[in-house]
């Protein structure tokens, strides 16, 4: 690509050529750094009429997140198109710039008395953007959903230029069929988020973080007790089982340990607690953290595993990071037979999991024929219980043989005519998504 052809669309500053390949792929031959929607348009615009391919990237936390093309023709940055456009404080609604950080949109909002209730991983990494793109969410996702769940309008740049609106600016927009939820989650495969509009909460008045600490092999009483808050009338926040090596990391104990959540006023949450109290299952231990010390917690909790710039280059510290879908009541059960794998195929994991939403994360590291085998491994069991293993971080090199998305879904015909339709010559993160579409 002339590089000087490039330049009649987008200012010379605004390019450079990529001298090296990063070990997480999804890179460019030229990365272009986007500052305004026109920017993106332009550089789309060009692309599709001469058949370039692009990638889009902003903070890199999901670099290592799907795709099996090393290198595309363009890198689209757009870590440098951030910033609030709108932010209605009556309407509880904020539209952004997809280059702003989870953590930068936070710390604006707390100003109001109001946040945004995602819970992303890394948040002073991860763009919203990106959070949107891959339809992220936390341990908070029990109580306050998915990144899905708090959009309700964007602007999309189309592969070939155009802009469109879909939804709107107010929390009441939504008649017939919601477009916003098919660019969310597509992995950018669709087009690019170049304007999100988002429903906001106001700031829990009060929060306390009850962690329960089970005696060895009582995964199933894990759960059991999980179920009956469930069942009650009880609001948590999250019910996030974790692994003892996880446990011991962020609490110092070894156990299988139940984090439970809980954000209301200081009232609504002392009940709570009291009754989590109240009905310990025998011989667990109950630790409390009320306020800044659960807030600490749930930081530390946000920054475990790979991130897109903690990798290291030597094969015996291959990172990788994996989502599983289950029954919330598999959760306990699959997170044991991941521990157990781990023994045996010699790879290190620290891993958690909703006994409330069925997500759980495992963050494994190890030689990379090993992190491989352990992922395959897994994948078979779990998908016994009809649940599902993706692979939301690995080194390029080995995507392709890790077959990061699993078996294509019976309903992949219909999300290949949707790229299609929206991008009929492929060009935009092209193999990033399921079925290498």
């Amino acid at each position: 690509m002339s590089t000087s052809t490039l330049e009649t669309v987008i200012p010379k500053d605004q390019i450079k050529q990529n001298k090296s390949d990063h070990p997480l792929g999804n890179g460019g031959r030229q990365i272009i750094e986007a500052y305004s929607e026109e920017d993106i348009s332009d550089v789309l615009r060009y692309a599709n009429e001469h058949e370039q391919t692009v990638n889009i990237i902003s903070g890199g936390t999901k670099r290592g997140y799907g795709g099996t093309l090393e290198q595309a023709d363009i890198l689209l940055s757009l870590a440098g198109y951030k910033g609030i456009i709108e932010h209605s404080v009556g309407d509880l609604t904020l539209t952004v710039r997809p280059g702003t950080t989870v953590k930068e949109i936070s710390d604006q909002l707390a100003q109001s008395g109001q946040c945004l209730a995602l819970d992303p991983s890394w948040p002073e990494l991860a763009t919203i953007g990106g959070v949107i793109s891959a339809n992220e969410s936390g341990a908070k996702r029990l109580l306050y959903g998915s990144a899905r769940d708090h959009v309700i309008g964007t602007r999309i740049v189309y592969a070939d230029g155009h802009v469109i609106r879909t939804g709107g600016k107010v929390v009441k927009n939504v008649a017939g069929y919601d477009m916003n939820k098919l660019f969310i989650g597509a992995m950018g495969t669709l087009g690019i988020i170049s304007e999100i509009t988002l429903k906001l909460r106001p700031l829990p008045k009060y929060e306390a973080l009850s962690l329960l600490h089970f005696p060895e092999t009582r995964e199933r009483e894990i759960y059991d007790f999980a179920k009956r808050i469930m069942d009650s009338m009880m609001e948590p926040v999250s019910l996030e089982v974790l692994t003892p090596a996880t446990a011991e990391k962020l609490t110092g104990k070894q156990r299988y340990t139940l984090a439970i959540a809980f954000e209301d006023q200081k009232k609504a949450v002392s009940q709570q607690e009291k009754w989590v109290a109240d009905h310990l299952p025998p011989d667990v231990e109950q630790t409390v953290l009320y306020e800044q010390e659960a807030s600490e917690w749930w930081n530390a909790f946000r920054r475990q595993g790979p991130n897109g710039h903690n990798d290291e280059t030597d094969d015996a510290n291959t990172r990788a990071a994996l989502k599983i879908g289950s029954l919330p009541s598999d959760v306990p059960g699959n997170l044991k037979k991941a521990e157990e794998l781990a023994e045996v195929h010699h790879v290190a994991i620290e891993a958690h999991g909703g006994a409330g939403h069925g997500i759980s994360r495992v963050y494994v590291n190890g030689y990379a024929e090993d992190v491989i085998i352990f992922i395959k491994a897994l994948r078979s069991e779990v998908e016994k219980r009809d649940g599902y293993v993706v692979c939301t971080h690995l080194p390029f090199v080995l995507r392709e043989e890790a077959d990061v998305w699993g078996e294509k879904p019976v309903y992949f015909s219909l999300l290949d005519g949707i790229k299609r339709t929206n991008d009929p010559k492929k060009l935009l993160n092209r193999q990033r998504f399921v079925g290498g579409i």
